[in-house]
């Protein structure tokens, strides 16, 4: 079964910072486009940021530009989200995604992780 695997969410003050991973499973990523998307109750599921499948393009919401930094493993096949200076509004579901066109709407990606809680305590 293809599948991407998150994890690395947790519970965390305002001001702190938490690095999400995710990993595929199944099937090999290197050449796939990723992104990180994110819900919380009760809203639609929003872009985050999303990575090329070189590493050389990368696209962030204004919401956590400068703040957020997305990247690849070596392999190409996992990608990490690093989210430093979090705040309470970051609280959601964080879901990684994979596909073949760069796209910073859900539409453009097939593969999707169940998602991993984020909780950010003021």
């Amino acid at each position: 079964q293809v599948q991407r695997v998150e994890s690395g969410g947790g519970l965390v003050q305002a001001g702190g910072s938490l690095r999400l991973s995710c990993a595929a499973s199944g099937r090999t990523f290197s050449s796939y486009n990723m992104g990180w998307f994110r819900q919380a109750p009760g809203k639609e599921r929003e872009f985050v940021a999303a990575i090329s499948w070189t590493g050389g393009r990368t696209y962030y919401a204004d919401t956590v530009k400068g703040r957020f930094t997305i990247s690849r493993g070596n392999a190409k096949n996992t990608v990490y989200l690093q989210m430093n200076n979090l705040k309470p509004e970051d609280t959601a579901v964080y879901f990684c995604a994979a596909g073949l066109r760069l796209d910073t709407g859900p539409s453009g990606y097939n593969y999707w992780g169940q998602g991993t809680q984020v909780t950010v305590s003021s």
